[in-house]
């Protein structure tokens, strides 16, 4: 659904799982994606610095589709590689995808039509994740390490989340 300003619905959301299998996990996904006309895009939650940052990439990835420059054929791939500040799907997939094992998942829903929609997705996926929201809270340690970030970079933009909406906002001018 397009809220009054052209933007669609968003919701983030943070979950824990065991994951045993990617495929199979993003396999439900796709199911539900089947029956629905929003996107759903999970993302290492331990790459997110908070839902200020992801909301971020995703109003970029959905404006980088109007503008008609997006990096991906898919807005839920595009989102990935905004939040990742990334031009390569690979390295983005490495930084934000799904891994086997234990995880922190961030769960982005873009352009459902009511929240009875969010709350169908979340009884569909409730036996394999389990709601979690503190998820979303950044770890400064864990995303310095993850996108090198240097304690002098941070200082400039002012804070840890506002380097990666910065470093998210740079990949416009790379386009």
């Amino acid at each position: 659904m397009i809220l009054n300003n052209n933007i669609p619905k968003i919701k983030i959301m943070g979950f824990k799982s065991n994951i045993t299998d990617v495929k199979s996990t993003l396999d439900i996904i796709n199911g539900f994606n089947k029956n629905s006309d929003c996107t759903i895009q999970l993302l290492d939650a331990r790459g997110i610095a908070g839902k200020e940052h992801i909301y971020n990439a995703v109003i970029h990835a959905i404006n980088s589709f109007k503008r008609k420059n997006n990096i991906a054929n898919d807005l839920g791939m595009e989102i990935c590689l905004r939040a990742s500040a990334q031009r390569q799907i690979s390295r983005a997939i490495e930084i934000l995808g799904l891994k086997n094992g234990p995880m922190e998942i961030c769960v982005v829903l873009v352009g459902y039509e009511s929240n009875k929609e969010v709350v169908d997705f979340e009884n569909q996926i409730n036996n394999i994740f389990e709601r979690n929201d503190d998820v979303l809270e950044p770890d400064e340690n864990i995303l310095k390490e993850i996108y090198g970030l240097k304690n002098e970079e941070i200082h400039v933009s002012g804070s840890l989340p506002y380097t990666l909406i910065e470093r998210t906002t740079l990949l416009i001018l790379d386009a």
